[in-house]
């Protein structure tokens, strides 16, 4: 029998590809920069907004954040994926991780936006 040829991913490609995903995790920086100088602002403006309200869109502020920049990194990491094998590997395990990321994402603005409700009811 015989070895089935690997699919390797040209250099040229793979330092295009990193030089891609660069440009566009800059762009995005900015982009949050200026995304959080107005949510400061409209934050500041908005007196009534209760803390609970406050606490949670500061989590998922957060959680956008983390699983942007994790998404970067798994491009990253494709981009540097010497041949079909690693490049799939690459995507099993950044499936896997972010699956678990979003199940614990998802159960900590359930308890946020619990305590949120249970700040926001009147006192009886």
């Amino acid at each position: 029998m015989y070895d089935k040829p690997q699919f390797e991913i040209p250099e040229a490609v793979r330092e295009l590809a990193e030089r891609n995903v660069e440009q566009a995790r800059t762009a995005y920086n900015q982009f949050v920069d200026m995304a959080r100088k107005v949510q400061d602002t409209v934050t500041q403006s908005q007196g009534a907004m209760t803390s609970g309200a406050v606490e949670v869109q500061a989590q998922i502020a957060k959680f956008a954040e983390e699983n942007i920049q994790a998404s970067f990194a798994f491009a990253s990491d494709l981009a540097s994926a010497r041949d079909l094998k690693q490049y799939m590997e690459i995507q099993q395990r950044y499936a896997q991780k972010q699956m678990q990321a979003y199940a614990h994402q998802a159960q900590e603005l359930g308890k946020l936006m619990s305590e949120a409700a249970r700040k926001a009811q009147p006192k009886t």
